[in-house]
């Protein structure tokens, strides 16, 4: 703040005097105003907590709910001779896989060369190499070196080939190539279409490959339940649908594909975690206090509070001829806490898992006499309630935008009350500086009558 020269003439009407009574309006106008917008402003925040909470719920909700959970699939295999991944929905069965033998890669070697930068042509020509049915024509010319036509050879034909020099011994370098698929098809042959490999090159490479190879591509032979089955590769992939098995070793292996227990009751776990969570944040935000350090910033918010009583009736929403939750496994305690007993839930998985699908997800449940009833999700109910507050424009959207909007009120509030203060306070600073100068000049004309006094008192 500048100096001020306020109250220099009559020591009474002085800036400190307008600060004190500007700071006892502040307190009345303007800081209550201030701490509403604070409260709101916690309150906003508090809601995107509640609002994140209330998000994990639906969506671990959601998740048990699906029928695409009770698709999951494993497969348990003993034995080490395939490997077996599942697909979502395959049929629920056991069975026996024997390899007989592996796919194997057809693999050819060249003749000698004296090293790996031994050129192999005179002049520039074309070698056609055959794979799998597939013609690849390598270019060569009279710098190209065993080395240089190894390059060639993958940049061109590397999905069907891996070529590589391999040192045998000294001075005895030779060019390998294998087939990246396996199976009978995979026979490789190369033929010097234009003659101008020098000729130590041309028994090496195309002699060499036109021979027997030194690894014969065959196809896998395995058993299924006894039956035999042929197939080019040791991945197999359409035997079963659904299922993708890894051939790796001769033997005999047993397989069941069986549902994935493991990854329903992940998501029921998930389910109890999140709705946990849920229940103790909005017992925070809605807690009954004289205290205002203990009592909860959404304590009076009824949208918030109906929220917490449909959370929390769980129980009571979810029944029917199904069953109860209670006979699944969950429970609830005294502080409204969920819980799942597994033993319980397993053990009505291992009754029926149909109708433990039945129960959460909605579908044909089978009766203990028999009979059948269609039956929906136990949680989907309960889930449309949720979803009236969670989903986009529903309540917390709107309780959201009420705050958003009270905050903006309250904001141009304020700004109103500190311009009619300031006005208020600049016009009584002018008031307060005429007022001290009149006091000032009064305060000099006594001054000067009293010395006209003092000095005739003086004289006589």
């Amino acid at each position: 703040m500048g100096i001020s020269s306020l109250g220099v003439g009559s020591s009474i009407l002085t800036q400190d005097v307008l600060d004190q009574l500007r700071k006892a309006d502040d307190a009345k106008f303007v800081t209550p105003v201030t701490l509403n917008i604070a409260n709101e402003g916690d309150k906003k925040g508090v809601l995107e907590t509640v609002k994140a909470s209330m998000k994990n719920l639906i969506d671990s909700l959601t998740e048990i709910k699906s029928q695409t959970l009770y698709d999951e699939r494993k497969s348990v295999v003993t034995g080490t001779s395939v490997a077996v991944t599942t697909s979502a929905n395959t049929d629920l069965q056991d069975f026996s896989l024997e390899v007989v033998n592996l796919a194997t890669k057809q693999i050819e070697q060249s003749g000698s060369f004296a090293s790996n930068t031994t050129t192999i042509a005179t002049g520039a020509g074309s070698m056609n190499m055959n794979i799998d049915g597939q013609n690849f024509a390598i270019a060569y010319d009279a710098t190209t070196t065993l080395d240089g036509f190894k390059k060639l050879i993958n940049d061109a034909a590397g999905d069907k080939v891996d070529a590589t020099v391999v040192q045998i011994a000294s001075g005895d370098y030779r060019l390998f190539i294998s087939s990246v698929g396996t199976g009978t098809t995979q026979n490789i042959t190369m033929t010097d279409t234009t003659g101008n490999l020098s000729p130590a090159a041309s028994t090496a490479l195309t002699t060499a490959f036109d021979g027997a190879p030194i690894q014969t591509g065959v196809a896998a032979n395995l058993k299924f339940n006894g039956q035999a089955i042929t197939r080019q590769s040791n991945t197999v992939d359409d035997l079963i649908t659904g299922l993708k098995i890894t051939l790796k070793e001769v033997g005999t292996s047993s397989v069941s594909v069986q549902q994935n227990r493991d990854t329903i009751l992940t998501k029921m776990d998930s389910f109890v975690s999140k709705y946990n969570e849920t229940i103790t944040e909005l017992g925070k935000v809605t807690k009954q206090s004289t205290d205002s350090k203990v009592r909860g910033i959404f304590a009076s918010e009824s949208t918030i509070k109906g929220m917490s009583r449909v959370v929390s009736d769980m129980f009571a929403s979810i029944s029917g001829t199904s069953g109860t939750m209670n006979d699944y496994g969950f429970d609830v305690d005294k502080s409204g806490k969920l819980s799942l007993n597994k033993t319980t839930f397993g053990a009505k998985m291992d009754a029926s898992a149909a109708n433990v699908e039945a129960f959460f997800a909605g579908g044909t449940f089978t009766n203990a006499d028999a009979s059948t009833v269609e039956v929906t999700g136990a949680f989907d109910a309960y889930a449309t309630q949720i979803e009236g507050y969670t989903n986009f424009n529903n309540t917390l959207d709107q309780l959201k935008t009420s705050i958003t909007d009270k905050i903006k009120t309250l904001e141009t509030r304020k700004t109103s009350e500190t311009k009619r203060l300031d006005d208020r306070y600049a016009i009584m600073k002018k008031q307060y500086t005429a007022y001290d100068s009149i006091i000032s000049k009064i305060n000099s004309a006594s001054s000067m009558f009293t010395q006209m006094a003092n000095s005739n008192s003086s004289s006589n």
